[in-house]
């Protein structure tokens, strides 16, 4: 019913547009056949005027049928049937004057004379003139007030595109945020000073005027700040950074003045700037330099921001996922003041997160929602949010009334590598590589002590993968030491060695192994300090290119020399780990052959079925 009820809106949104357009056409036809009817239609012929002693002369010589009187004006016919004009005295009486002048009124070569009633203005000839500059009016005044009243408008552009929520039927709580406790306990403050603004006053506090929400992208800042006008119960304005500059010179600085405007004449309110980062990066770096309409958005904001007057109940919050290229002014005190980072968040957040979207949701009874946040370790709010989504839409798409642990844990890997490709076939031949390359990954992390438990491994192909490995920590991890660095190169080295040791041969399925193993080595040597040779110092320093989004350029603080030796290092390190990886499945082939042999058959294993298979025993050789 929603959906047939949506495509009965969009409709009728369709027609109405298809109606203003031919409306709009209609007017641009009538417009441009009335300018080419009045272009290429020939002038008319006007009538010669002539002085009263040309026409008492042609009346004498009789080439005149007959004379209409109306008024002063004469309007004359000649015997060619021609039209001619004329005018005489007000006080002027035509039939004396032809009397005198010996010209007949009467008889067969007489002039005939009519006295009409004088006429007043026609006004079709004049309005049929001025039709097309008519039109032209109608049709611009009917294009600017339309574009005055629609969401582009283009005679209001300097207005901000703000959006208003009011806060009478606030729809987000602090209720519908979890796994950021420490955020909502800091922002809990300015709820309390937008409700109850006296209790600080009356003690000489002053909240701060703006609040910086910090963290990776779907970790809830923007959901954080609505729950914070849902509480206060104040109107909430939400603006995207990107929303304030524009092509048109100081428009950025325009829409900024009016949206404080806006925000001081509802206060108290929260003004919400969505990716800050798009208007707030350092000054001075652009092409443009100080008439660049970025800084002058930037300038703005910052005066806007330090304008406030101290009782003034606006508070500012903003969200940007890059702190660190942010203008030193815009953080400092006065501005926003303060800073509320939401990380990642933990096993407990990422269960408090679960329940709160699987809400409304009916889930299995079997389902524990704390043993899907251990298998979901880095996975944001967001992440979260679109897994239990995913998991109801498998669980209806085979007919299920609930929400099972099957779907669930389906839904993790569709997250992670994508949807099953079961239209991709491979050969034989390649399922057999995948298998022992998937299979020297589990079994090098199988052996060593340092890297996180493998829980899954499959030879189905999910997006780009066309087999993956899982493993899943057993705590949440916020320091990675040196030995861990090491079992993970190993380990992301185990399939490409895996391939060399059963196939003799390499293919290109290792290529993000040994580029993310390479990734970090040279992390380990340059940012880490954890090289024997080099020590604990960090090289080069890595900064963004403007107008070249994510282009990332190095600045070299070192010379040919120490380059040479971050080269060998990163060399060593990847070879120490080869040579790790090397020795397992060397010493452990056979256990490597019936971890494989059993891949092929079921293609996936995972949990106590991987774990059984690990300490089971070696199947005796067959008698020769």
């Amino acid at each position: 019913m929603a959906i047939n009820r949506w495509l009965s809106n969009y409709n009728g949104v369709m027609k109405l547009n298809m109606s203003r357009h031919s409306i709009i056409l209609l007017i641009a036809i009538a417009l441009l056949a009335a300018i080419l009817v009045t272009v290429l239609q020939p002038p008319a012929e006007e009538p010669r005027e002539l002085a009263l002693n040309e026409v008492i002369s042609m009346a004498k010589a009789g080439e005149i049928l007959e004379i209409v009187v109306r008024g002063t004006a004469l309007e004359i016919t000649t015997i060619d049937q021609e039209k001619q004009t004329s005018t005489i005295g007000e006080a002027t009486d035509l039939l004396e004057v032809f009397h005198q002048e010996g010209i007949p009124i009467s008889g067969a070569q007489a002039v005939t004379i009519r006295f009409e009633e004088e006429v007043g203005i026609t006004w079709f000839p004049v309005l049929l003139n001025f039709l097309p500059l008519i039109l032209f009016g109608g049709l611009l005044f009917f294009l600017l007030r339309r574009a005055a009243g629609g969401p582009n408008q283009a005679m209001g552009f300097a207005r901000s595109k703000a959006r208003m929520f009011s806060g009478d039927k606030p729809t987000v709580t602090f209720s519908d945020v979890a796994g950021v406790a420490e955020g909502k306990e800091e922002l809990q403050e300015v709820v309390e000073f937008l409700s109850n603004s006296e209790k600080f006053l009356a003690l000489g506090a002053r909240i701060p005027r703006g609040v910086l929400l910090v963290g990776p992208p779907g970790t809830g800042k923007t959901l954080l700040s609505r729950a914070v006008a849902g509480e206060a119960g104040v109107p909430f304005f939400s603006i995207s950074g990107s929303e304030f500059v524009e092509m048109f010179v100081g428009v950025g600085a325009a829409r900024v003045r009016d949206l404080f405007d806006q925000a001081k004449r509802h206060a108290p309110c929260i003004v919400f700037v969505d990716e800050i980062d798009a208007v707030g990066r350092h000054r001075g770096a652009g092409l443009g330099g100080g008439h660049d309409e970025r800084e002058q958005t930037l300038n703005q904001i910052l005066s806007e921001m330090d304008g406030f007057d101290t009782n003034t109940n606006v508070i500012v919050l903003a969200a940007t996922n890059r702190p660190d290229i942010l203008d030193p002014a815009l953080l400092r005190p006065g501005r926003f003041d303060r800073r509320v980072v939401l990380d990642q968040p933990d096993i407990n957040g990422r269960k408090a997160i679960l329940e709160v979207h699987s809400q409304g949701k009916p889930l299995d009874s079997a389902v524990d929602l704390g043993v899907i946040a251990k298998q979901t370790p880095g996975f944001s709010g967001a992440d979260l949010s679109n897994l239990i989504n995913e998991a109801a839409i498998l669980a209806a798409r085979r007919g299920k009334k609930d929400i099972s642990l099957v779907e669930l844990e389906e839904s993790i890997d569709r997250v992670i590598a994508g949807p099953e490709r079961k239209s991709r076939l491979m050969s034989r031949k390649e399922k057999e590589i995948t298998a022992y390359h998937e299979a020297g990954h589990a079994l090098v992390a199988r052996m060593l002590p340092n890297v996180d438990p493998v829980h899954k491994i499959s030879i189905i192909a999910r997006g780009m993968m066309a087999g993956y490995t899982r493993q899943l920590p057993t705590e949440d991890r916020y320091l990675v030491t040196r030995s861990q660095f090491n079992d993970m190169l190993a380990t992301l080295l185990g399939g490409h060695t895996a391939e060399e040791i059963i196939f003799d041969e390499m293919t290109t399925g290792s290529q993000n192994d040994i580029e993310r193993a390479t990734k970090i080595a040279r992390m380990m040597v340059t940012e880490y300090g954890m090289s024997d040779k080099l020590g604990p110092r960090t090289f080069g320093k890595r900064e963004e290119l403007v107008f070249l989004g994510k282009e990332i350029s190095e600045q070299r603080d070192y010379s040919d020399k120490v380059a040479e030796d971050i080269d060998a290092e990163v060399h060593d390190i990847i070879d120490r780990a080869y040579n790790v990886a090397q020795d397992i499945l060397t010493k452990n082939k056979a256990k490597l052959i019936q971890i494989a042999e059993r891949l092929m058959a079921e293609e996936t294993l995972e949990g106590k079925t991987l774990d059984a298979l690990f300490d089971s025993p070696l199947p005796s050789p067959a008698p020769a």
